[in-house]
């Protein structure tokens, strides 16, 4: 794992960006092509920003794949992850395909179309980052390390729901959903390269249990230090609770 600590959220979104764009252009010259896997939230916000404005990546041979989705979302909503992606990242760059996670639709068929798309091919690239309780994607502490199936459906946790309405996504906690798609943990683990990004205070001792406790499923985002090609990121502040010796990484 590489540990980069920005001075801000800015510093991050373009540090962020540049890594991915390197691996996306790496695996475009490589192979011709690239498969990008996309997070949403207040997280990604100056990362997209940034990587939709960094010249020199041909989208139209990188193909994209949604992160996780609230189930019965409309794109319409504020808070929905489909709408967000297109507002923020699809409709920025002309990229080749999209898959979205259709929070409308039968969260089966979705999961299991989307699934099978997704697990054809190897995925160059994920984007993601780390929720407050410690969650990746939507996979809630316990999360399931075992599942083989590239998406799952999930019930939120109240931290998790909590979190939505603290960044401002829905008004109180009865308008959170309560289910979800997600990617499994495994899933997101296949992938040959992982950016993570971690903003915020918030976000310390998530990002501390995850670097250096245990791997658990109890800390969803621990599975991470397994990973042979990780590169997360971190603000000052989400870095602030880290032992100095990881730390000292960046």
């Amino acid at each position: 794992m590489q540990i980069a600590i920005a001075s801000d959220r800015g510093e991050l979104g373009n540090l962020a960006a540049t890594k991915a764009a390197a691996v996306l252009q790496r695996a475009i010259a490589e192979r011709g092509e690239a498969r990008l896997i996309v997070a949403t939230g207040s997280s990604q916000f100056e990362v997209l920003q940034s990587l939709v404005s960094i010249p020199g990546i041909d989208w139209t041979r990188v193909d994209g794949f949604h992160l996780d989705e609230y189930i019965g979302i409309p794109r319409s909503h504020v808070a929905s992850f489909c709408g967000y992606l297109a507002k923020r990242f699809v409709q920025k760059v002309p990229i080749r395909s999209f898959q979205f996670l259709d929070g409308e639709a039968n969260p089966s068929v979705v999961c299991e179309q989307v699934g099978k798309l997704l697990a054809a091919l190897p995925i160059d690239l994920a984007m993601v980052g780390i929720g407050e309780n410690a969650h990746l994607a939507f996979n809630d502490p316990p999360a399931d390390f075992e599942t083989t199936n590239p998406y799952i459906m999930v019930e939120l946790d109240e931290a998790c729901r909590r979190q939505q309405v603290g960044e401002g996504w829905f008004d109180d906690l009865e308008q959170v959903p309560t289910h979800a798609m997600s990617m499994s943990i495994r899933q997101i683990m296949a992938t040959r390269h992982i950016i993570c990004s971690v903003p915020d205070r918030r976000k310390a001792e998530a990002v501390a249990a995850s670097v250096e406790g245990p791997v658990t499923p109890n800390v969803p985002a621990s599975i991470l230090q397994q990973h042979p090609s990780i590169d997360l990121i971190l603000d000052q502040t989400s870095a602030s609770l880290l032992d100095p010796r990881f730390q000292a990484r960046s």
